[in-house]
């Protein structure tokens, strides 16, 4: 006779009570995040944001109109709605969506590097601190503290006056100022777990401590910082692009966001498309995230209670 889930196809395999393996439970616990996401309106809308920033990244050299470098003074300062320019022209006569279409890639490269440096910096030194205890949690915690203490920008900006204006030493600065929250809630989701009975049956068997910390740790601590790296995102975005306007980012001729608006602030009254536009665009992303964040929380936080 065919099984219930046979019977109702693969949402009903997904959605079994009795799964029949580990990936099956998994891919259901992941079918069932996806369902309660999906009924989040605003998460949608994050998800989507973040999504077209994406695609807008990958497909660049196909849906940009113009080159975003080649100068033409001849069409300096068009206004939006010029046949050809939607959103107009800057003072050098480059195509302003093209420059934000190209400077989303550079947006996304900064976050992607950021999300896989700064958390897992964090989350090491998170989970040695609370797994531990003891002196090894005083030195980190009170390393962690120092970083803390800075404004996260002051230091960032401290860091590439030493390193030198670029995108790499952005990137390193902005990751070297972010992991310390995440090592801060790596750490207090271990003290919740390092005295569990699982965690004591491990330890019996003979477990390592990197096994234990990797392999049974470090998994329930990950929710909480995928959600704080989602939600970092738009931070990342602001400090990224005050470091482009202040020349300490990524350098010309490159397009980049917060370049683009130190480039036409002097412009913002009379030809106000010139900053505005590049604003809309980190207004947006950083919106997205934030949004996207706030869904993944109600979903992957393990103490918030099913919707």
């Amino acid at each position: 006779m065919t099984s219930l889930p046979a019977r109702q196809g693969w949402r009903g395999w997904l959605t079994d009570p009795n799964p029949r393996s580990r990936r099956q439970a998994r891919l259901g616990q992941a079918w069932l995040a996806w369902l309660r996401i999906r009924r989040n309106g605003l998460a949608m809308l994050g998800l989507a944001i973040v999504g077209l920033l994406l695609l807008t990244a990958l497909l660049a050299p196909l849906i940009a109109p113009h080159d975003p470098v080649v100068q033409d003074l001849s069409r300096r300062l068009q206004p939006p709605g010029t046949p050809g320019f939607l959103l107009g022209t800057d003072d050098f006569g480059r195509d302003i969506l093209s420059r934000i279409i190209w400077g989303s890639r550079v947006t996304l490269y900064i976050i992607a590097l950021v999300a896989v440096t700064a958390p897992v910096l964090g989350l090491m030194i998170g989970t040695v601190s609370g797994y531990f205890g003891g002196w090894v949690d005083a030195v980190l915690m009170r390393l962690t503290d120092i970083f803390m203490a800075f404004p996260r920008l002051i230091l960032a900006l401290a860091l590439v006056a030493v390193l030198g204006p670029g995108i790499f030493n952005a990137v390193l600065a902005i990751a070297l100022t972010a992991w310390p929250p995440y090592a801060r809630v790596a750490r207090a989701e271990t003290l919740t777990v390092r005295n569990s009975d699982y965690i004591a049956a491990v330890r019996l068997q003979g477990a390592s401590h990197l096994r234990i910390i990797a392999g049974h740790i470090v998994p329930m601590c990950l929710p909480s910082v995928i959600i704080r790296v989602t939600l970092d995102m738009a931070g990342v975005i602001l400090i990224a692009a005050g470091l482009g306007f202040l020349g300490l980012g990524v350098q010309p001729p490159m397009p980049e966001w917060g370049q683009m608006i130190s480039a036409g602030r002097k412009f913002l009254f009379e030809q106000w498309w010139i900053p505005t536009m590049p604003g809309l665009a980190i207004f947006l992303v950083s919106l997205g995230f934030n949004l996207l964040g706030d869904g993944l929380r109600d979903v992957l936080d393990p103490r918030s209670a099913p919707k």
